[in-house]
Order: C-alpha cells, then sequence, then structure tokens
C-alpha cells in the first residue's frame, strides 16, 4: 500500500518525471498536491501500470488533486544541461507553477538542488512507496506517452508510438537508416560503436 504523507505537512508536493533513458523527446516532469482524503485503487508506481490504467489514472489524479502541474524539457535543452540537470530542472518548474505553494517535497530518486527554503527528501522508488509521487509519475508518463504520439506522426519511421523514443532495437535501426530527427538528443550515445551516424 502506498502511504499519503511523508513530512507530516499538509500541503506536501510529490515530484518525479519520464524519459530520462529516451533517445528522442523531451524530459517531463510533473508536481502534484494531494488532498488528505484521495484514494484510488490504481495508484501505484507508473511503470508498474499498463497504459490503459494510467489513462485512467490522469483524469481523477486531475480532478482530485489539491494542485498539480506538469512541464517539458525539450530535447534541446535536455543536450545543454544534461539528463539529470534537466530532470531536476523540470521537477523545479512544475513545482514553481503549482497554484499551492507546497510545504515540504518529496521527490523521486536520489538526487535533488533545493528548492527555494522549502524542505524535501529524495526517496530511492518513491513512486512505489507514497500516492503523490506515484500521481507524478503517472502525470509525468502519460503527457509524455501523448506528446510521442502525436509526434509519431511527422516521423512514422521511427515508430514513437510504440517505443515513445526509448532505445529499442527498433529505434536504434531507424537511427542507423535514416539519421537522427529536430527531436533527438545529440548529446546521447544513439547507436553503438561499431555503428557511426551521420549528422
Amino acid at each position: 500500500m502506498l502511504e499519503l504523507n511523508y513530512s507530516g505537512f499538509l500541503l506536501e508536493a510529490g515530484t518525479d518525471e519520464a524519459g530520462r533513458g529516451c533517445l528522442s523527446g523531451p524530459v517531463v516532469a510533473a508536481a502534484v498536491i494531494l488532498p488528505e482524503d484521495f484514494e484510488h485503487e490504481l495508484l501505484n508506481d507508473s511503470k508498474q501500470l499498463s497504459e490503459k490504467k494510467r489513462k485512467l489514472l490522469k483524469p481523477f489524479i486531475e480532478k482530485y488533486a489539491t494542485a498539480f502541474s506538469v512541464c517539458f524539457i525539450e530535447n534541446e535543452e535536455v543536450d545543454e544541461l544534461n539528463v539529470l540537470q534537466a530532470s531536476i530542472t523540470g521537477m523545479h518548474r512544475s513545482i514553481e507553477d503549482l497554484a499551492t505553494v507546497p510545504e515540504f517535497i518529496i521527490v523521486d530518486g536520489n538526487k535533488f538542488r533545493t528548492y527555494k527554503d522549502i524542505p524535501h527528501k529524495t526517496i530511492v522508488k518513491g513512486d512505489a512507496k507514497f500516492m503523490s509521487i506515484a500521481a507524478a509519475s503517472v502525470l509525468a508518463k502519460t503527457y509524455r506517452d501523448e506528446f510521442m504520439e502525436k509526434i509519431h506522426d511527422e516521423f512514422p519511421q521511427y515508430n514513437w508510438k510504440k517505443n515513445k523514443g526509448y532505445p529499442t532495437k527498433e529505434h536504434r535501426k531507424a537511427i542507423e537508416e535514416f539519421g537522427i530527427t529536430k527531436y533527438h538528443r545529440k548529446s546521447f550515445k544513439l547507436l553503438p560503436d561499431q555503428l557511426k551516424l551521420k549528422i
């Protein structure tokens, strides 16, 4: 069972991101503050949920959260910042955009920079332990997947509708065959060493 609160503060925001390991597309971060009476039997770490369940949860979270926000860090900025800093920057921006200022922040993972002077706690596998982080992971993942499905139509040969920009064999093969697009991260190792990429 996921816990609702870590800190004891009523306005506790959970934050998480999706897309760190992808070769193309944005890193998407989300922050969520949940009310004291929030519950949903399906809520869990987004990686443990089917796409269907995530799509069911998204409108429920958006309707019943005290506040939520989603932020996109585009691939060019991911290249500029590096992927870890892009993730943290995305989390900061999503917290900044919350309609309610949190009193405490819980973060999925073990890396974070202090946001303003709000106390925080990093929690490894936090998305499988706390509801607000799980809710943030669901929003980040669903928003990112929707974006990748939309840009799939522009470049169908990479099959982003299915692989969502992750480094599948099929995705790497398409990069080898067609080169890269404006959505690919140039700072990432897009192909194994033995395959040279024409940029």
